[in-house]
């Protein structure tokens, strides 16, 4: 069995996310502590017991998704006594791969959930709020191909681009409002569901250059090392193990495409993947790694009931 571990980006926050893992666990509880302590807010509380609509905001979202996954990790080696290192790639979706540097140890903790909390910030400052739309094109003709005729289509009137290409059947597009608009008319015509998002920034396009300065600053200055286990890039999708070169790559991530759909394809090709397990709130990546890989196993772990189960299967 060859393993990967994948950690969720934004959107899979929920009310409640965590609860039952600091509940049962101290070393979940030391996490959410330390990240609390980080930030300087009572983000775990949020997490805990809402209000929905701030745990929603991008930066909040960020370093709460993070959390979760971090006190799963830490749960893992803790409690059960099995270490990141027995994967042999790991990977996360946009914000997921700061939640993947600091599983590998690559990224402290503290420094990773105030990398977050700022990374929302400064993506929300990169465009006025009504500006920029990303919108979902799902449904069985949908492929790169089709969302870069319709992003086409859409950079006639603006800025317009792939930023997700999740899987066959589930690419997002992102730029601004009236070429999103326009992406989304011509996606139509080709045979695909076109869905709205309601996100509060295009994220992943070249709108949020303004963000990926901010966050060039602030990896200048934060401590990289080597992680522990290759991560595969959102921005290449490929293993990447050199500080500099992933320091780059984070910077590069907040204009550039989450290449998800080849990331899971290389782990389970060339990297020879047989098993995904995804690491925090929610399973929308686990539903993408068994259309993307139906012959590796896929388990999403989220409560102490699968954290247990997981760590006896290995």
């Amino acid at each position: 069995m060859t393993l990967a571990l994948l950690f969720p980006g934004q959107g899979s926050q929920s009310v409640g996310m965590g609860a039952a893992l600091a509940d049962a666990f101290p070393s979940a509880r030391e996490v959410f502590a330390e990240v609390d302590e980080a930030l300087g807010q009572h983000l775990s509380q949020m997490m805990r017991d809402g209000p929905e609509d701030q745990l929603t905001l991008t930066e909040n979202a960020q370093p709460a998704l993070m959390a979760v996954s971090l006190a799963a990790v830490r749960t893992l080696q803790v409690e059960f006594g099995v270490d990141v290192a027995r994967a042999a790639f790991v990977a996360g979706h946009s914000l997921g791969e700061y939640s993947a540097l600091c599983a590998v140890r690559a990224l402290s903790l503290s420094d990773t959930a105030r990398l977050l909390k700022l990374r929302g910030q400064a993506m929300q400052r990169a465009v006025p709020v009504g500006r920029g739309a990303m919108a979902s094109l799902i449904g069985p003709k949908t492929d790169l191909a089709l969302a870069e005729e319709a992003a086409k289509a859409g950079s006639e009137v603006g800025v317009c681009v792939v930023a997700n290409d999740n899987n066959a059947g589930n690419i997002v597009i992102s730029g601004e409002k009236a070429a999103v608009d326009r992406a989304i008319e011509k996606a139509k015509e080709l045979g695909a569901r076109a869905i709205p998002l309601n996100v509060s920034a295009p994220f992943h396009c070249p709108l949020m250059q303004p963000a990926a300065d901010e966050m060039a600053t602030a990896l200048a200055e934060a401590r990289i090392v080597a992680p522990a286990v290759p991560v595969v890039a959102n921005v290449t999708a490929r293993p990447e193990t050199d500080p500099e070169v992933i320091r780059r790559l984070l910077i590069e991530q907040v204009t550039g495409r989450v290449r998800w759909r080849e990331s899971m394809e290389w782990m389970a090709g060339e990297g020879g993947v047989t098993r995904f397990a995804e690491i925090g709130s929610g399973k929308v990546l686990t539903g993408m790694a068994k259309r993307i890989a139906p012959d590796a196993e896929s388990v999403a772990l989220n409560t102490p009931e699968e954290l247990e189960a997981f760590a006896k299967s290995l």
